[in-house]
């Protein structure tokens, strides 16, 4: 029996080369991979000992040989295919050992050049795997040193590995080669400007008990690359395991966190905010969220943006919570919170993002994309409207609104004093229906004066504006751009409040 070993990742290789010479297996190997078995003492057949034929072109040809692959793709119940091996002097090779040259790791590093891209795309690899995996009645593939003591085992007990193993095999590496494929395709597609196809690679990271409802199946898949602000790296610490909405729900609380620098806290139920505030330290900020919609936030999701240390765990800890979302926990922190054995705890990576993160989502038959709505505009007074600047107090309270309103769900209105919500209206059909919503919640608070209101979209009608000032609103936010933004900037004036226009709406579907 015969292994031919070509790998770029040199993990356990030794080893597994080491214990197939044991149970009697020849070893052919290729360049680095053969000169490290030679130094490790394993004994090796060289490839141009077989081929009859040197390694050329810097090593970019020396597998691509019917000596090679003939000895792969060779049927051993096939009359023809036997005598043709043996009129061309051709031997069985019953193992293909290889994994790639490492394409996806080099494209990844900064400011690398297409020269290098192209240097590590693989060509005798995959043609390698390819034939081998077509040939998996016979012929062993393996390009994942994980299974390399599956396969030991398997040899072991029974002379090879089973029919089944060498199926599982091939699946594989055809996986392996169809993602090493897509990778390159996505890169060489990008430098040509070409965007008539879109390739995508996800690995399943969870099976969920269910889906939005109970009789919907679902799973969780997570994206090769790590990204920050992302669930499918975060660590849990606590906790029954996520749940579809769960996750819908914990990912709308990291896209809210990622507007803020100074302590932050978000509850969050629905997809939607219902408590937010920032403070001098994330108890402060804690404690207004919390207190912006204490019935809201029951069974809901908390994301913040500091360590949770014990004194906040402290406080925490009585409400009904599903998941608490922070950088890191105190140990202290988790001994008070993992007395909730349900309470989920993550802790997640809240790192700077490098690039433009790509948004997915599906349609019947078919999948929209976008980039994700990472930019938000700070609002400044140069874009007042209206006869009343903003006071600092209020352009303050307009900047926090506005980080908070683009993560609501349209059309949404969200009512805000001294740095927290005290109002959140999402979804509602029209925008006076939004409005008045989070309006009687400030309202039933007690928030009646001083208020700032801010819109993700703009004001068709004046009448949003004449609302807002029978509650107490002073100030407003909006991006500004409908035909009938005079009659909302003359109303503001009528009524001595400020009106800021940003230019960028943030419209939530």
């Amino acid at each position: 029996m015969r292994a031919l070993v070509s790998v770029s990742d040199k993990c356990g290789v030794v080893e597994f080369c080491r214990e197939l010479q044991r149970l009697g297996w020849e070893i052919i190997a290729t360049g680095g991979t053969q000169k490290l078995l030679d130094d490790s003492g394993v004994k090796t057949i060289g490839i141009s000992e077989v081929t009859g034929f040197p390694e050329i072109c810097d090593g970019r040809v020396k597998t691509l040989h019917p000596k090679v692959h003939g000895g792969l793709l060779a049927r051993r119940d096939d009359e023809s295919h036997l005598k043709a091996l043996k009129d061309n002097s051709i031997e069985f090779i019953d193992m293909v050992c290889v994994n790639l040259y490492p394409f996806r790791q080099t494209i990844a590093k900064p400011d690398v050049k297409m020269e290098d891209a192209i240097e590590n795309i693989d060509i005798g690899g995959p043609s390698m795997l390819r034939s081998a995996a077509k040939n998996y009645r016979d012929v062993t593939v393996v390009c994942d040193p994980t299974d390399y003591a599956r396969i030991i085992a398997e040899i072991e007990a029974g002379g090879n590995t089973t029919l089944k193993t060498r199926l599982e095999l091939s699946a594989k590496a055809y996986t392996h080669t169809a993602e090493y494929d897509m990778c390159i395709a996505t890169y060489m597609r990008k430098a040509a400007e070409l965007n008539e196809k879109l390739f995508a690679s996800f690995d399943l990271k969870q099976s969920l008990r269910y889906g939005e409802n109970p009789h919907q199946q679902a799973k969780f898949y997570a994206a090769a690359e790590a990204v920050p602000y992302s669930l499918s790296t975060a660590k849990q610490l606590n906790g029954k395991e996520m749940s579809y909405n769960n996750i819908q729900d914990a990912n709308a609380a990291l896209n809210i966190v990622r507007e803020f620098k100074e302590p932050f806290a978000v509850g969050l139920k629905h997809m939607n905010p219902c408590g937010a505030a920032i403070g001098s330290d994330i108890k402060e900020a804690w404690q207004k969220a919390y207190e912006a919609d204490t019935v809201s936030i029951f069974g809901g999701i908390v994301a913040v943006n500091r360590e949770i240390t014990r004194e906040v765990a402290e406080l925490m800890k009585p409400i009904f919570l599903e998941i608490i979302m922070a950088p890191s926990f105190s140990e202290e922190a988790l001994e008070v919170l993992c007395t909730k054995k349900n309470l989920r705890l993550l802790q997640v990576d809240m790192g700077e993002l490098s690039a433009p993160q790509t948004q997915y989502v599906s349609v019947n038959g078919g999948l929209l994309v976008q980039q994700l709505d990472t930019e938000t505009k700070e609002v400044v007074a140069d874009m007042c409207v209206t006869e009343r600047k903003p006071s600092a107090a209020e352009l303050e309270d307009m900047n926090f609104g506005w980080r908070i309103v683009k993560h609501v769900k349209s059309n949404a209105i969200v009512a805000v004093k001294d740095g927290h919500t005290v109002g959140v209206g999402a979804g509602q059909m029209n925008r006076v229906g939004s409005a008045e919503i989070a309006l009687k919640q400030a309202a039933a608070a007690g928030f009646t004066s001083g208020l700032v209101l801010a819109s993700d979209g703009f004001f068709p009608f004046d009448d949003t504006v004449t609302l807002a000032q029978q509650y107490g609103v002073t100030a407003l936010v909006q991006p500004g751009g409908s035909v009938r933004d005079e009659d909302s900037v003359k109303r503001a004036d009528e009524f001595g409040m400020t009106m800021l226009m940003t230019g960028m709406r943030h419209f939530k579907h």
